[in-house]
């Protein structure tokens, strides 16, 4: 069973094997990680844990004024199974529960089905990004999603 819980530092081997399955060439290093877990104020990562295995992570970035997802990975033994949109649903209850009045995202522009599940989620493309991926030069489209109106600040967070 899946269970989602915070991101630590022991988590970064895991964490790296499934960024090179997934991301390589455009991979984030170690140390990108390691400053991203320290900066907890504006920070919120989280891993889908399977009986102690790393099947996925994902990232928020939140400011006071717009929130990014600024990474979300499941690997490929383990896509198609939900875990990438529970992950993603417990990010923007993370922006929601900041009151963040907007989150954005860059998606490569060639993962359709990311794209789709981003839409299905209410993100809608705002643009295009050429080159965005490096070192491979490959493009981003640019998504938004407004906060929902009538949106909780009950504090909860789905699936964590």
């Amino acid at each position: 069973m899946i269970r989602l819980r915070p991101m630590t530092l022991a988590d970064l081997p895991a964490v790296m094997v499934l960024e090179e399955e997934l991301f390589a060439p455009d991979t984030w290093t170690p140390s990108m990680y390691r400053d991203e877990l320290a900066r907890t104020a504006t920070r919120h990562y989280l891993v889908a844990d399977d009986d102690g295995a790393v099947v996925g992570y994902a990232g928020l970035i939140a400011y006071d004024d717009e929130a990014h997802v600024a990474t979300i990975g499941v690997t490929r033994a383990r896509q198609g199974q939900g875990v990438g949109a529970l992950m993603l649903d417990a990010l923007l209850a993370e922006a929601d529960r900041r009151r963040s009045p907007v989150v954005l995202l860059e998606v490569r522009a060639d993962n359709q089905l990311a794209q789709e599940l981003y839409r299905r989620r209410g993100f809608a493309e705002i643009g295009r990004r050429r080159g965005y991926y490096q070192p491979s030069g490959a493009d981003a489209v640019v998504m938004e999603r407004k906060r929902p109106a009538g949106a909780t600040d009950a504090g909860e967070r789905t699936g964590a």
